[in-house]
């Protein structure tokens, strides 16, 4: 047998590891193409780190799919691990928040992470709304009519003025995430247009809003929101992040508001 040289035993000494400003994960769709990409747009720096974790859903998004993911979303939870020391961590489906609901989604990830301020988009637009002293919005989405209704109807129920909606009406959450920016942009600009919306939300985590979301304010003179954009906002809010990201949009220069 050959011998090889001896193996040195070198020394070392430990840090406290990436993201030492903020720990940050995230429960991303298995279908969804696109939030990964846009939060690590936003958020990505050398004392920031970003855990992703997958979980299952279905392609086609109704309301019974969409409640399907409460289910699996404490084993979700658990493939981030706790001894990571997470600062805050989200649910990324806005639709999918809507129909199992904000406060179950918030206590299965405290329980799983009771160290850990949690959010989703829903809860993210409505502090992103408050933040931004805006009542009376425009919504538009990529879901059915009876999805986009339950929406509108939980940002009613929560004070807000849903004055105009738009749906590109698609069921297929991997054709969501191919409706192309160009199209996203006329839409913002055609919904968003009205007096009565002094703000737009662009709901779905699929839909690639980030690279419109300068264009689309400059156009309309007010506010455009995403589920992506405000996740990665209220995340950062939350782990104590407090810079304003170029391009990001109004939102990033506002703090989180009291009592969000």
């Amino acid at each position: 047998m050959t011998c090889g040289p001896d193996i040195q035993v070198l020394d070392c000494v430990g840090d406290s590891g990436l993201g030492q400003a903020a720990r940050i994960g995230l429960i991303v769709l298995q279908s969804d193409q696109t939030i990964e990409h846009e939060i690590a747009t936003l958020l990505r720096g050398d004392d920031v780190a970003l855990y992703h974790a997958r979980i299952p859903n279905e392609m086609e998004v109704t309301r019974d799919t969409l409640r399907k993911m409460e289910a699996d979303l404490p084993t979700a939870a658990e493939l981030l691990p706790v001894s990571f020391g997470f600062d805050a961590i989200g649910y990324c489906c806005t639709s999918g928040t809507t129909m199992i609901g904000e406060g179950r989604v918030d206590e299965i990830l405290r329980e799983v992470h009771p160290g850990a301020k949690s959010t989703n988009p829903l809860t993210a637009c409505k502090a992103a709304l408050q933040a931004l002293n805006v009542k009376r919005i425009a919504l538009i989405t990529p879901y059915a009519p009876e999805v986009t209704g339950d929406m509108r109807e939980n940002l009613a129920a929560a004070g807000f003025e849903v004055n105009a909606i738009g749906t590109f009406n698609q069921s297929d959450d991997f054709m969501v995430a191919r409706i192309s920016p160009k199209s996203i942009l006329a839409a913002i600009k055609e919904v968003g247009s009205r007096d009565d919306c002094d703000a737009v939300f662009v709901s779905c985590t699929s839909l690639r809003v980030l690279r419109v979301v300068t264009e689309a304010e400059a156009h309309l003179g007010k506010p455009v929101l995403s589920s992506n954009q405000v996740t990665g906002w209220h995340l950062a809010r939350l782990a104590g992040l407090t810079e304003d990201i170029a391009g990001a949009g109004a939102i990033f220069k506002q703090q989180l508001s009291t009592g969000t």
